[in-house]
């Protein structure tokens, strides 16, 4: 299928799935805190419009929570499908962080999801709003579980081999291998603003359809306060990250700065932009800034940073693919930045909510926070390349020995199926956002529990109970 091999079609397979799980707790994770904030400060004010916030936000996140766990379920079992390589060496590792993640991230959630979603009538005010930070706290702790899990596969430790597979011997250094402080701030954080974005694009089309109600200025204000004041501290986090790279995989820094040697005695430039050649060894029409380099990634104008040709070509990530990945989401972070700036330029005028270039803005970077995901997740898992597990394991080691006819069926298969069941759940939480909030006095205080799908048309429910 297109020219690939079994093994380059089961990376392409992960690949696909991945991005499109990835995309569910990234807004999942946003979303739950920020449920658990509106109910806290409705529970503080008695104000409706924050009642009326959580109730629309709610059935938007039980629809995403929902196909977060049927996506996630998939790329678990292709561990064992496509990666059985991966599962015999490091499954003593991957299999407990990740069973830790269900014992307590999962059952957390599912126990107290059901109260969140159906016990507003139900439960006292306390207990309810408990259930919410409870699920929140639960998302927190399965990105904790995951990101231990993925950067110990970047930075492993605590651990040796036996007989070709890896045993534990330290599990604090496992868990917190060098690499997972970094990771798991700078995934939690692009969360958080991957969900204002999310929310701010959907309070700016209702601003651009005349629908100027408090309800969609709070939220609207709410967004952009979160992106002004958390994505200059992303941008810090990936500083720290970026120096941490540089110490414990060289070569994906090399990829990513598109650098193939070093002068004697010459500082390392930044290239802007640039076609990296993987073949010739040298990235063409490169527009390079002279020593920016050594004082970005080395924090002095001497120091030298790390060139691809100081590899072996076998151990060299794709520099075409993470030199531009990696601009992309640096793209995204200076336009969250500039929302944030602009934002806090309209309140001071006065022109927040009436600024229709601006509401243009905000709609367009819904998708920013989300683009900007995947873009550091390509840089990161491309970048490690071509290990698994790094310096332990290679990519080709861990695949299954699948033909390529069986790989590009069921890579068609998640294709059809992902497009068609996912794109009708993306269309179907469109649909509730074109709803909006509901004033509160259309919220009856009693009834059966809330439904998610009560939400989308009146004509699939006569009667929406709350």
């Amino acid at each position: 299928m297109f020219g690939l091999d079994a093994f380059h079609l089961a990376r392409v397979q992960f690949a696909f799935t991945v991005s499109f799980h990835i995309l569910f707790p990234a807004i999942t994770i946003g979303l739950a805190s920020y449920l658990a904030v509106l109910e806290g400060l409705w529970l503080k004010s008695k104000n409706p419009v924050w009642r009326s916030l959580y109730h629309f936000w709610l059935k938007i996140f039980a629809v995403n929570f929902g196909m977060g766990v049927v996506s996630g379920l998939v790329m678990a079992y292709q561990f064992g499908t496509n990666w059985s390589g991966f599962s015999q060496f490091a499954g003593s590792i991957t299999g407990p962080l990740l069973t830790y993640e269900v014992l307590t991230a999962f059952f957390l959630e599912a126990g107290f999801l059901g109260v969140m979603l159906f016990g507003w009538t139900k439960v006292g005010p306390g207990l309810h709003f408990f259930s919410t930070c409870m699920v929140a706290l639960g998302t927190l702790i399965s990105t904790f579980w995951i990101l231990a899990s993925n950067s110990w596969m970047h930075t492993p430790q605590g651990f040796e081999i036996v007989n070709g597979q890896v045993i534990p011997v330290d599990w604090f250094a496992v868990i917190f291998n060098p690499s997972f402080p970094y990771r798991l701030l700078h995934m939690t954080i692009a969360a958080f603003l991957c969900s204002a974005l999310f929310v701010g694009a959907s309070a700016a089309w209702h601003l651009l359809k005349g629908n100027n109600t408090p309800a969609i200025r709070t939220m609207f204000s709410m967004a952009l306060w979160m992106a002004l004041i958390v994505a200059p501290i992303q941008a810090m986090i990936g500083d720290m990250h970026g120096l941490n790279t540089l110490e414990h995989q060289p070569a994906k820094i090399a990829a990513i700065e598109g650098h193939w040697e070093n002068r004697p005695g010459e500082a390392t430039p930044l290239l802007l932009f640039g076609l990296p050649d993987m073949e010739q060894e040298r990235t063409r029409y490169g527009l390079a800034i002279p020593a920016l380099g050594s004082l970005i990634l080395t924090h002095s104008v001497d120091k030298q940073v790390p060139a691809l040709k100081d590899f072996p070509k076998e151990d060299r990530p794709n520099s075409t693919i993470v030199f531009w990945s990696f601009r992309v989401m640096v793209a995204m972070g200076l336009l969250m930045m500039l929302l944030g700036v602009l934002s806090l330029w309209l309140r001071y005028k006065h022109r927040l909510y009436v600024s229709r270039p601006f509401h243009y803005f905000a709609l367009w970077m819904g998708p920013a926070g989300l683009i900007a995901l995947l873009a550091g997740w390509i840089t990161t898992e491309v970048g490690r390349q071509p290990w698994v597990v790094y310096g332990f394991q290679r990519t080709i080691d861990a695949v299954s020995a699948h033909g390529e006819l069986h790989m590009s069926l069921t890579l068609l298969a998640f294709f059809v199926v992902y497009s068609s069941v996912f794109g009708v759940g993306y269309a179907y939480i469109g649909s509730m956002i074109k709803k909006g909030p509901q004033p509160f006095d259309e919220l009856p205080t009693q009834g059966t529990p809330a439904r998610p799908l009560s939400a989308a048309r009146e004509e699939f429910d006569t009667k929406e109970n709350v």
